[in-house]
């Protein structure tokens, strides 16, 4: 498997982007017992799938639409580029696992509405930005692409897209920015919401529509 050239910065193990990685790996180990076989793609093709998703955040977050109209384009960035089932599985964490089929199907389109929402509301923070695309690498079942964000009056910052082709798609499946890991973050955060509602799948779609 070719490497890309560009060079990573070796992590730690007391740096907090090392600990959210293991994380995000250790959840996407578990995903992977479905038994659907992973890196039938290259490095390269990572690397190109972020790059043309970074390409429509930075379009979306520079367009000076509203908020609404830039959050229905996160959306469908979300829809085109991300593993929201896989996702979604995750957040849900062992409830997944006693959810029916119908519960699944409307947990995930709640949760794709919801994540890419949240998300997006991250992203306009980034307006008048700039993301590219700065590396990427192998990480035994994925790859991760690295990606630096270029902001007005802030220091740049990293973020780590994780990529995968398990779905049948070459799509990504977490974000870590600033240490911060989408799916660990998202499993504890969906997790407390259902706790709150005694394991009520159903109340929890529900309240997530709302939000």
């Amino acid at each position: 498997m070719k490497r890309s050239s560009t060079r990573m910065r070796t992590l730690t193990a007391t740096d907090p982007r090392r600990r959210a990685l293991l994380a995000g790996g250790a959840i996407y180990a578990g995903l992977l017992l479905s038994g659907v076989p992973a890196l039938a793609f290259t490095v390269d093709q990572a690397r190109t799938l972020i790059d043309r998703a970074i390409g429509e955040v930075n379009s979306t977050i520079n367009s000076g639409k509203s908020e609404a109209a830039m959050l229905k384009d996160f959306e469908g960035i979300f829809a085109r580029y991300a593993d929201v089932p896989t996702i979604a599985r995750s957040a849900l964490g062992p409830a997944a696992r006693s959810a029916s089929p119908a519960q699944m199907t409307a947990f995930t389109e709640a949760f794709r509405v919801y994540i890419s929402r949240k998300y997006g509301r991250r992203f306009r923070e980034f307006i008048g930005g700039q993301i590219e695309v700065t590396g990427a690498q192998t990480l035994k079942s994925y790859f991760e692409v690295t990606t630096m964000a270029k902001l007005r009056g802030k220091a740049p910052f990293e973020m780590r897209w994780h990529v995968s082709d398990r779905s049948g798609k070459e799509l990504f499946f977490n974000i870590i920015i600033e240490g911060v890991n989408m799916l660990a973050a998202e499993r504890t955060e969906i997790g407390s919401m259902l706790d709150r509602r005694r394991g009520d799948i159903n109340a929890l779609i529900a309240d997530l529509k709302a939000i």
